[in-house]
């Protein structure tokens, strides 16, 4: 119990830390968001109008008492409106949310399997060419920047061999693309930490015992091998859903894709502070939320997480000692 509190009281601190430094950092940036968006001339509106929406929005108000009213407006679920559009920031996110979730968990599903069939490949694959080939595709998916591998799918699979339709698509086939985007980076450091993880864990004199013991090369892989190597794997990939914000913002773009993505883009351009907040906000809930799992799931793993003596010691050396 008191490794649950412990880490439910480190999430609640880092979301405390992460709102207050976006906070901060949003009202620091040059400009004015409602006076770049209400004092165009083609609106006809007045010093006095505008100042009034100005007070409307409590922009007129000091930092301090904005800072506080916009965290008890965000316990209670009040993100406030849109500087752009006027629109209840809550019902925006309420939107553009479902389409990039899908998005998101059908990317990370996509990578850890990836990720998983590349690393098991590059240490058991037959042929030394084959092992060889897949331990070298991870360096190169990791320098490929998120935008040009969506170019590259569309100009392939869309304009070259017609295989998925770009205009007209149905809903399935409009996240195929996408997916496959979102997923390639983050697959590339799953496998990099996998493949170091198996390398780590076959050394261990426990498998060379179970190796002596006429065990074979499958029982050692998915009975020893692969249990204690996905430990490292499992906390990279709960770090790593962070990574699919950023990467929704573009993939989203790219394939002009309905969700937090495009709002993302559409709020930065219009210096719509209100939802870049709540989108930092909830950004930094689900990876906080994603980790806290993870950090949970750990002692049900790993026995040796249960005792906390145990505990710190192996959080320093993770794959030192079979689960």
């Amino acid at each position: 119990m008191s490794y649950v509190l412990h880490r439910a009281g480190q999430a609640v601190l880092v979301l405390a830390l992460a709102y207050t430094g976006a906070y901060l950092l949003l009202a620091a940036l040059p400009g004015d968001a409602i006076i770049a968006r209400y004092a165009n001339p083609d609106l006809g509106l007045t010093d006095a109008q505008i100042q009034a929406i100005r007070e409307a929005l409590g922009a007129d108000q000091p930092l301090i008492v904005q800072y506080v009213k916009s965290i008890a407006g965000f316990l209670t679920g009040d993100f406030g409106y849109s500087v752009a559009s006027g629109a209840a920031v809550s019902d925006l996110i309420a939107t553009a949310l479902p389409a990039t979730l899908t998005l998101a968990v059908l990317g990370l599903g996509l990578a850890i399997f990836l990720g998983v069939v590349i690393a098991f490949t590059a240490t058991y694959g037959r042929g030394t060419w084959l092992r060889r080939f897949f331990r070298g595709v991870p360096p190169f998916f990791v320098s490929l920047p998120v935008f040009w591998i969506g170019i590259i799918l569309i100009q392939i699979f869309s304009f070259r061999l017609g295989l998925v339709p770009v205009i007209g698509a149905n809903p399935v086939q409009a996240l195929i693309l996408p997916v496959i985007t979102l997923s390639i980076p983050i697959a590339a450091p799953l496998a990099q930490v996998l493949m170091r993880s198996i390398d780590e864990v076959r050394e261990q004199p426990f498998v060379t015992v179970v190796r002596a013991r006429g065990a074979s090369t499958s029982w050692l892989l998915w009975r020893n091998v692969a249990r204690n190597a996905l430990l490292p794997t499992l906390t990279m990939a709960g770090l790593l859903f962070g990574e699919l914000v950023g990467g929704a913002v573009v993939t989203e773009t790219v394939f002009a894709r309905p969700g937090i993505g495009q709002l993302t883009a559409q709020a930065v351009a219009n210096r719509d502070t209100p939802v870049l907040l709540a989108v930092v906000v909830i950004s930094t809930v689900a990876f906080v939320a994603i980790n806290l799992i993870v950090d949970l799931l750990y002692p049900v793993l790993d026995a040796r997480l249960r005792t906390p003596r145990a505990a710190k010691a192996v959080r320093a050396d993770p794959i030192g000692v079979p689960a």
